[in-house]
């Protein structure tokens, strides 16, 4: 929903199961409504929507991506944002790093994303901009040595340049400005803006900016001018906890060099903190966010480094002493304690106070994903967890 004039506010459909069309479309059906009179009742509301890439290639069948845009007219809701990241199910079965898979240097990711922006420029409604967020080139660990980790970084860029060119094509034929938002996370291929801004400079815009020239005839600056336009960057709230980067220094730091922040992703870490006093405390609660679904790596940090655990086991299993942890595991925003643990709520808070002088991006949705993964004590009825999430948000904004 547009709020406050400036931004549109949304949650994210990855919460709900979504393996295919139907599924994901009976979800939306069932929440989307309930949560828009609750929030949104006298307003259109936005929607930030999550399709598998099964979901999306049967939207595509027949009439259904009609059926569907008058679906959300009817209902007075508009899609402006989707969440690209992963391609597969994202529910009831092991996700952990196949979240990346296909990455970018396949064309099964190209293909997919192509589609998404296809059917956002369909959907998203005149006037505004849309915007898909996707992971961070790939897995870190999938690639185990530096020739193969600059082979991947080069191929991204190369495929990346497609996206360009598709996005360019688009704003020409609809006057639709979309953008490719890359969401760094720990131990994604980007982390951290040092990570960004080295994508950016040694492989995407030398890498792109070839494709574009020989496209569409035009020199190296307005080249570069494209790339910095439809490539932007996802600034997920958890992953930039996790990487301790204050918020005013990633945004400083990627303004500075040109890259855009297409979106935020108002998410929450897990803050774990030792005090040599209830050490085994803490160590018990965070043993209950232990769980086998996706991946929640662990970030330390270390002088001016910041050292990640791959996964909660490995850090459960070879208990040390520390003074703070943060852990991969998007817990409600509204909270800011869970039993002898806290969150990274107040990273948001910091970001909320930076957007009210500088609206750095107007695209926010929320992105709790784990509810039917939490700790039975943080279980709520599942449209009245969104709804307080997006009335807290809202009360802070």
């Amino acid at each position: 929903m547009l709020f406050n004039k400036y931004f549109h506010l949304t949650y994210c459909t990855n919460i709900h199961p979504g393996e295919n069309w139907k599924v994901t479309f009976k979800n939306i059906e069932k929440f989307v409504p309930i949560i828009k009179k609750k929030v949104s009742k006298e307003k259109p509301f936005g929607l930030g929507l999550r399709l598998s890439n099964t979901a999306s290639e049967e939207l595509g069948v027949g009439e259904n991506l009609t059926n569907f845009k008058n679906w959300l007219d009817k209902n007075d809701i508009y899609v402006f944002t989707m969440n690209g990241f992963p391609y597969g199910n994202f529910h009831n079965e092991k996700v952990k790093d196949m979240v990346h898979a296909p990455d970018w240097t396949t064309k099964e990711r190209v293909d997919y994303t192509k589609r998404l922006f296809q059917q956002l420029s369909y959907l998203m409604p005149d006037g505004i901009e849309g915007g898909i967020s996707t992971n961070p080139i790939s897995y870190k660990y999938w690639h185990n040595s530096k020739e193969k980790t600059e082979e991947a970084f080069s191929i991204g860029a190369r495929y990346m340049a497609e996206i360009v060119l598709q996005l360019f094509n688009i704003e020409n034929t609809t006057g639709k400005y979309l953008h490719l938002d890359i969401e760094p996370e720990p131990d994604g291929m980007m982390e951290n803006s040092d990570e960004v801004l080295m994508y950016y400079q040694k492989y995407l815009i030398p890498i792109a900016s070839k494709t574009l020239m020989n496209a569409l005839g035009c020199n190296k600056e307005k080249a570069r001018e494209l790339i910095l336009k439809y490539i932007t960057v996802c600034y997920d709230v958890c992953h930039f906890a996790l990487a301790f980067e204050e918020p005013e220094y990633t945004f400083n730091k990627l303004e500075s060099a040109g890259i855009k922040i297409g979106k935020i992703q108002v998410s929450a870490a897990l803050k774990i903190i030792f005090n040599g006093k209830n050490d085994e405390e803490v160590w018990n609660s965070l043993s209950r966010f232990n769980e086998p679904t996706y991946l929640h790596q662990v970030t330390q940090k270390v002088e001016d480094k910041v050292k990640t655990y791959w996964d909660l086991p490995e850090l459960l299993e070879n208990k040390k002493q520390f003074t703070e942890l943060r852990a991969h595991f998007h817990v409600p925003i509204f909270l800011d304690t869970f039993d002898e643990l806290y969150s990274t709520q107040d990273h948001i808070l910091k970001v909320l106070q930076y957007l009210k002088k500088d609206v750095v991006s107007n695209h926010l949705e929320i992105e709790t994903y784990t509810w039917d993964v939490l700790p039975k004590s943080l279980k709520l009825e599942l449209s009245d967890s969104i709804v307080r999430e997006m009335d807290w948000l809202k009360e802070n904004l």
